[in-house]
């Protein structure tokens, strides 16, 4: 069984040094893994993929399964774990709950992999 993650606050986009620019303090390396670890499943990946393309802007989680081919409860397991990882933002409006992809977080992410990529 696979470990859970840190209890750590993740919501706000990630802000430390480039990994480029020398080594980082456990805390920074820590909150860049939280991050890259809820990206590391190939479905979690293609919620966020289509979470960007997506022509609305957001999508709620029947849609989201729908287009995916997956049930809604893997869905929602995937969606939590982007959540708590600051990469996608949620919001309830009446039965339903809407997400969008958090675009000021994933270019964070990339600006600490590599300074360079954003520019």
């Amino acid at each position: 069984m696979p470990k859970a993650l840190p209890v750590i606050d993740t919501s706000a986009p990630v802000c430390c040094a480039p990994v480029a620019a020398g080594p980082m303090s456990d805390d920074d390396a820590l909150n860049v893994a939280l991050r890259l670890k809820a990206l590391a499943d190939p479905a979690r990946v293609k919620v966020m993929s289509y979470l960007f393309s997506s022509a609305a802007g957001e999508e709620n989680s029947g849609d989201l399964a729908a287009a995916l081919a997956l049930t809604e409860s893997t869905v929602s397991h995937h969606l939590t774990q982007l959540r708590n990882a600051g990469l996608v933002l949620s919001e309830r409006r009446g039965m339903k709950v809407f997400h969008r992809a958090h675009p000021e977080a994933m270019q964070a992410l990339c600006v600490v992999l590599d300074p360079h990529c954003c520019r």
